[in-house]
């Protein structure tokens, strides 16, 4: 499969399954081995002081580390859901939401799908950044978990 074609179903995904993501207009921007880049209008999801609202962001961002991981696990009937998290929010967002999640590192994530392949459920932490001119503005970090249906 093509990456546009996985950005496109990534995002229809999305769109059909968790329906806050297109009132919040979430769209995948890039995805490769690196990261999953998922972007928002400010438009939609500004506060009243017209910067990125908090829930937005922590939104967006528990979406994008769950994302990297639906599409590097490349199992489309598993679930996936959110353990933990905590957001750290250092600087407001001005401008439209970008969020970076970054691909864990290949042995990390190949004990995590070892993991999943014998028990059927597995557990990754996964980090999030939502940054703004170069500055992170947001960070997150989550533990995620698969579950073989």
């Amino acid at each position: 499969m093509s990456n546009e074609t996985l950005r496109r179903e990534t995002e229809a995904f999305f769109h059909a399954q968790i329906p806050i993501t297109r009132a919040m207009g979430v769209a995948v921007e890039r995805f490769d081995a690196e990261a999953l880049i998922l972007t928002a209008p400010l438009a939609v999801n500004h506060n009243h002081l017209g910067t990125a609202f908090g829930g937005s962001l922590s939104s967006i961002a528990t979406l994008a580390g769950y994302g990297v991981l639906w599409m590097l696990l490349d199992d489309r009937n598993c679930h996936i859901v959110v353990k933990s998290s905590s957001v750290e929010y250092l600087c407001p967002v001005h401008g439209d939401i970008r969020a970076i999640a970054r691909c864990p590192d290949e042995t990390t994530f190949a004990a995590f799908k070892n993991r999943f392949g014998k028990k059927g459920k597995a557990r990754i932490r996964l980090h999030v950044t939502i940054e703004e001119g170069g500055e992170t503005c947001v960070g997150f970090e989550g533990i995620f978990v698969a579950l073989k249906e």
